[in-house]
């Protein structure tokens, strides 16, 4: 690990020794860390209260007492704890052990090994600084989600959800359009329960794969012996969800001739059972969603010009997950938090190298793949961090290398060449954003620099 990619942290140094004490804070500051040195327990515990430490390192022996224990105890009563590591002569060892199961992070033997010091700090600031990251990052997913769970952050995101937002509490239709899997029955439910209509129900029908007759009986019902087999009454999909919502999906798939009865129900309001001539009054508030172009279908008269327009009082378009990654590390966030939680797992994140993959891949699936994907690493891992062996098949590297822009290709060519050419494709899977390229490729904002300069990147 070169020096511009350690994490850089505010340390408190304990020790009554106050040679000692700048030893450790001279060998911390020289590798960019700032350093707070005090000398007993009571300046460490006015420090702690006046400030919050990413590390504390301390002495446990001072002035002839195990004080370090007690400043351990202190810094642990921080939200979040900060790692704390002792420094300890051979005989205390034992006393550090106990100190381990109280949450000390790390105990080191006296004399000091300056690089065994230096690397073992190191590892408590990545610590530390992971702890800041989920926080940020589970700050970021609560507000995102603060509207029926939806999660995401990007512009496009944000539109969708402020258009839901004012659309909820009117009756007009609502026509969602997206890909498959990217969430467009979440939307469509957030809409039902910020609505006038929360109290009654969302019904539910998936138009792909109907015949007319079969999608008719499902919208309308049927009286006794309308047909075959009809042995009762069973009233259809507009009836159940009166005074509620009824919520189409994949309404693009629905017969030409269903097309016309729909809108006829919509104009005026009643629905015709099977087999009766009775008209049944409905009150309904109708979604529609679709991942077809519906204006192509229009124009190629596949859909019905009257009904599209009946259909669209109100447009929103759900972006494909390609079009928003970085949405990605949120989305990654919440679902890993939600698989552990239902499964009874402690994930303690994931890896580089599997932030890498996942956000290289493309998600024809968009969303609901990926949450597959999360769910399917946490159900199987052993391990308390998810890893490139934790990745489903279709996701290891070999197989995933290709979504980072044909790196399979780069045989033969030189290893400045090779990171060249991996650095241009991450800057481009995050839309130039240097931080997150950072954080997917495991290095440094600084070295990132160095090398976009170096490699002249734009």
């Amino acid at each position: 690990m070169s020096d511009s990619d350690i994490k850089k942290s505010d340390i408190l140094v304990v020790d009554d020794e106050r040679e000692h004490a700048q030893v450790m804070c001279e060998a911390l500051t020289r590798l960019g860390h700032k350093c707070d040195v005090t000398y007993n327990l009571a300046e460490a515990q006015n420090k702690l209260n006046r400030k919050e430490y990413d590390v504390v390192v301390t002495d446990l022996v001072m002035e002839g007492r195990r004080e370090g224990l007690d400043v351990m105890r202190e810094a642990l009563r921080k939200i979040p704890p900060p790692p704390v590591v002792l420094v300890t002569a051979h005989a205390d060892i034992p006393t550090c052990k106990q100190a381990l199961h109280e949450g000390a992070y790390d105990f080191i033997e006296k004399p000091l090994d300056l690089d065994y010091f230096r690397a073992q700090v190191n590892r408590a600031a990545e610590k530390a600084a992971l702890q800041k990251e989920n926080q940020v990052l589970q700050a970021q997913v609560m507000e995102s989600a603060g509207f029926e769970g939806i999660v995401g952050k990007s512009q496009a995101m944000q539109r969708v959800v402020g258009t839901a937002r004012q659309v909820a509490s009117s009756d007009i239709p609502v026509l969602i359009m997206g890909e498959s899997g990217t969430g467009k029955e979440l939307i469509a439910r957030a809409i039902h329960n910020n609505s006038r209509r929360r109290k009654e129900r969302l019904v539910a029908l998936n138009c792909a794969g109907l015949s007319e007759s079969i999608l008719e009986d499902e919208l309308f019902g049927h009286v006794r012996g309308a047909f075959t087999g009809a042995q009762s009454e069973r009233e259809g999909r507009f009836e159940h969800a009166d005074g509620g919502t009824l919520f189409m999906d994949e309404i693009g798939d629905m017969p030409a001739a269903m097309q016309a009865k729909l809108l006829r129900v919509l104009e005026n309001g009643e629905v015709v059972r099977l087999g009766s001539n009775e008209p049944i009054r409905v009150d309904v508030r109708l979604i529609s969603a679709t991942n077809r172009n519906l204006d192509e279908m229009v124009a190629e008269r596949k859909f019905r010009e009257d009904l599209f327009f009946r259909i669209n009082g109100m447009r929103i378009t759900i972006p494909p997950l390609r079009e928003r990654r970085e949405d990605i590390p949120l989305l990654i966030h919440f679902f890993v938090q939600q698989s552990a939680e239902r499964y009874g797992k402690v994930i303690d994140g994931l890896t580089p190298e599997v932030q890498q993959v996942l956000m290289g891949n493309p998600w024809p699936g968009n969303v609901r793949q990926l949450k597959n994907a999360i769910e399917n690493m946490v159900v199987l891992t052993t391990k308390p961090k998810l890893d490139v062996e934790s990745l489903p098949e279709n996701l290891r590297p070999a197989a995933a290398v290709d979504h980072l822009g044909g790196m399979n290709n780069l045989v033969g060519i030189s290893i400045e060449q090779a990171e060249k050419e991996l650095i241009r494709n991450t800057l481009k899977l995050v839309n130039g954003n240097r931080e997150q390229a950072a954080k997917i490729l495991g290095i440094g904002e600084r070295t990132l620099y160095r090398k976009i300069k170096e490699y002249d990147l734009t």
